[in-house]
């Protein structure tokens, strides 16, 4: 595949499903603190979302957010998922893994000249190995130093022996925070701090130079519009007050009249299709 010089594309894919207790995406006022787990819960408070990853078609090179769920979700997904098994249950059909839509689009792992990982989640994570060809696979400094001492929200056998390399967030004037990480140094690609659900999580912003009109990869700062829709934080957080404030961003963002669409990661209202910015 060879992107065009005058254009951003957008491949909005998902690589399968995840199972999981309504009270993990959409965290109301009165939950107890262990229902995103679905422990004690009637089974039918669960739901399923789809997996949702990005291949960007850039000017400058192939880059891909997030990599979805491993295969070995099909035959031993006790075994990868290890103690998150319970509280999310991977849905991989055939030919629904990250290198497996690359392959229908003509691409190799190797062909790909960055992955970048919005955070370090299982459902985002999972699929490393599928493009530890890569060039360059990067997440943000302050998500992968979290891993270290959090042995709760992450599985780091997930990113074993993948050259995973970290990022720095600067000040900006992008998002709650200000603070993000411009790829190519010309803004068309942004990796922007959302802090709330993990430490180091980030949206991503695509937006051509000279261009008002911008597209909002909003990960797990909401899962689905609903979130900021009905101000719904998730269940899993580290600081739900931080989620808020990151959650409050995305609100305006959706409202923003150049913003062209703000897709979160797991929103069922969100089929697979394409985005085309003029470069």
């Amino acid at each position: 595949m060879k992107t065009k010089p005058n254009q951003i594309k957008i491949h909005v894919l998902h690589t399968g499903q995840v199972i999981v207790d309504e009270a993990l995406p959409f965290h109301h006022k009165g939950d107890l603190p262990w229902a995103f787990t679905g422990m004690f819960r009637s089974k039918s408070h669960r739901i399923t979302v789809p997996v949702s990853v990005y291949l960007i078609e850039h000017p400058r090179g192939l880059i891909l957010i997030d990599t979805g769920w491993n295969k070995a979700n099909r035959d031993h997904q006790l075994k990868n998922l290890s103690f998150q098994w319970p509280v999310n249950k991977a849905v991989l059909p055939y030919g629904q893994s990250v290198d497996e839509q690359l392959n229908k689009l003509g691409i190799q792992p190797s062909d790909l000249d960055y992955v970048l990982l919005s955070h370090l989640h299982c459902d985002h994570a999972d699929g490393l190995e599928h493009v530890e060809d890569a060039k360059k696979i990067l997440v943000s400094k302050e998500e992968l130093q979290a891993t270290e001492h959090d042995h709760l929200h992450y599985l780091p056998h997930e990113w074993k022996n993948v050259p995973l390399k970290t990022f720095e967030l600067a000040d900006s004037n992008d998002g709650a925070w200000n603070r993000s990480f411009d790829l190519f140094g010309d803004g068309t690609i942004k990796m922007i701090w959302e802090p709330g659900h993990s430490a180091g999580l980030c949206a991503v912003k695509l937006q051509a130079p000279g261009r008002k009109e911008y597209v909002m990869l909003a990960s797990d700062g909401g899962y689905a519009a609903k979130s900021w829709i009905e101000n719904l934080t998730p269940g899993v957080v580290i600081d739900r007050k931080a989620a808020q404030r990151s959650l409050n961003y995305l609100a305006e963002v959706a409202k923003d009249q150049y913003c062209v669409e703000c897709i979160a990661n797991h929103d069922p209202a969100v089929q697979p299709h394409e985005i085309v910015l003029p470069y």
